[in-house]
């Protein structure tokens, strides 16, 4: 596979077609190429191991037979699904502009494949639920998969829009920097205005914000400086982000040590679970 690449995971959910749409946006506005990725993940049959110790011995073998057969037929259908999938979203990348868009079929942890991967890997996309969740489900792989990368993750809750206003929500520490650097540097961003946002008093929010401005300027982003008062964070930036029609939220990712996340709840959960716009994460 080349280097610099957009990877795309597509698993037959409700919101492929969206992955697929930001995936080929992002591919055409940095010029990296496009490949799509459907993971397959073979999961322990419970029924296999369950009767293979009450059953007589007589009837063991012949049972046991018939259903690895049966997980056999099961994975060559799963497979079947995957490659249908992928070519249709190489299709629709394809409609949207992108003519080369690689197809790539993989078996085993979703997680340890993308790690694999990561070296080569640009941005990432994915939806913030996959085909087993119900709407406001967070998938099952999302958080583990955000806290293993070290790449953008673009996570993708919502149909295709071009974006033509981001927010970048800004706090100074290591992650927030990550992301603002990558809104400087990066072609994605290149002529779309970004709001940059601070969370908190507005004493510390002066030198933060100006200190970011700083960069943008220097990269001739065009930006506006937010302070939002000191609160529920989640809940100020997804009220600013639906009063100013933004289209695409930047932060940093999961900045805090895991135990606290776990324990108190962190931002980047509550906004995956809150925001109706995709969010790009950096850690």
């Amino acid at each position: 596979m080349n280097n610099n690449y957009v990877l795309a995971c597509i698993d037959g959910a409700s919101l492929s077609a969206a992955v697929c749409d930001y995936a080929a946006w992002v591919s055409q506005r940095t010029g990296a190429a496009l490949k799509l990725l459907h993971n397959i993940e073979h999961r322990p049959q419970a029924a296999v191991a369950d009767l293979s110790g009450s059953i007589g011995l007589g009837s063991q073998e012949d049972l046991l037979e018939e259903l690895t057969r049966v997980e056999q037929q099961r994975n060559r259908l799963l497979m079947q699904k995957g490659k249908l999938m992928l070519e249709a979203a190489q299709q629709r990348a394809e409609q949207a502009g992108v003519a080369d868009a690689e197809i790539w079929q993989q078996h085993g942890s979703l997680q340890e494949s993308l790690v694999e991967l990561e070296e080569n890997i640009r941005v990432l996309v994915m939806g913030v639920r996959g085909e087993e969740h119900r709407e406001g489900q967070l998938g099952a792989h999302l958080e583990t998969v955000i806290r293993a990368l070290h790449k953008p993750v673009l996570v993708v809750n919502s149909p295709f829009a071009v974006p033509k206003k981001v927010m970048l929500a800004y706090d100074g520490h290591d992650a927030s920097r990550k992301a603002l650097d990558m809104v400087a540097s990066s072609p994605v961003f290149k002529d779309i205005p970004c709001h940059l946002v601070y969370v908190g008093d507005e004493a510390v929010a002066f030198g933060v914000l100006n200190e970011a401005a700083t960069v943008l300027a220097a990269a001739g982003i065009s930006h506006e400086l937010v302070n939002l008062p000191k609160g529920k964070s989640d809940e100020q930036l997804c009220q600013y982000q639906a009063e100013n029609d933004i289209d695409l939220t930047v932060m940093g990712a999961y900045s805090h040590h895991p135990l606290r996340g776990m324990l108190l709840g962190s931002l980047t959960a509550k906004m995956l679970h809150n925001t109706a716009r995709p969010l790009l994460l950096l850690r």
